[in-house]
């Protein structure tokens, strides 16, 4: 028998993979960019303490992605919600609020991993050597836990394709940039680096960097995460609420 939160993640899974030999050269090419431009062209000869600046430059694309990627099933969502109404047939299955909820977030996470994917090989294709061990993936995966919740919640309060674009302008655009993924933030004020500290992919970025060079990760980083992907979770289940009623 198939629970309700496993057909909506089924469902995502079908479009996933139908897509996904175009997906995954449009995963590719920003990341690609990012490592010829930043990494091999600009950093070539810059080391970032004791590792070069592509080492540094890799986990923090990695982060980047477990962001980007887990929070695109927005616009999934409000895909099928503006032009096919599946969320209108989602309200009138015998399917909970939470299983839709835990559905839709256990897509964006799978995107994610898929994302996360492309970019370790991308840097193995460059040389590039670091330690995936078991704290890497936990990071990985609490902060697209993160913003795969924050997505579903605020797919809920989309009423265009222009605000979700406007979303990822003010939302996902700067801690892009912002997060520690491409510069340490000991390079900034220290209060530049309390306010940056606020941001949940500065957490995730510095969890993944510590655990691929294999030195100890603060387990604070992993709190912080655990503990904004719960409210987020909450806040999805909530806005769903609201946009069945």
């Amino acid at each position: 028998m198939i629970r309700g939160w496993t057909a909506v993640y089924l469902r995502e899974l079908i479009i996933l993979r139908r897509r996904l030999a175009k997906l995954i050269p449009a995963w590719s090419v920003s990341p690609l960019l990012y490592l010829i431009a930043f990494g091999y062209a600009v950093g070539r000869h810059v080391n970032v303490g004791s590792h070069t600046y592509l080492e540094f430059l890799l986990p923090g694309l990695v982060a980047m992605a477990s962001m980007t990627q887990a929070f695109a099933i927005a616009g999934e969502i409000n895909i099928a919600r503006f032009y096919w109404h599946i969320f209108d047939e989602f309200q009138a299955a015998p399917i909970s609020n939470l299983a839709y909820v835990l559905g839709e977030v256990l897509a964006g996470m799978t995107r994610a991993l898929l994302g996360g994917g492309v970019i370790i090989i991308l840097g193995t294709l460059f040389g590039v050597v670091l330690s995936y061990n078991f704290l890497f993936w936990i990071a990985f995966l609490l902060n697209s836990f993160v913003f795969a919740s924050l997505a579903v919640g605020l797919a809920m309060h989309v009423k265009s394709h222009a605000d979700q674009t406007l979303l990822n302008n003010f939302i996902i655009t700067p801690m892009a940039f912002l997060g520690g993924t491409f510069f340490p933030l000991s390079q900034l004020p220290v209060w530049g680096q309390r306010v940056l500290e606020l941001l949940p992919l500065t957490h995730a970025t510095k969890a993944i960097r510590a655990s691929a060079f294999a030195e100890a990760a603060h387990g604070g980083d992993y709190l912080v995460l655990a503990g904004v992907g719960c409210a987020c979770f909450i806040f999805a289940v909530v806005s769903v609420n609201q946009a069945k009623s």
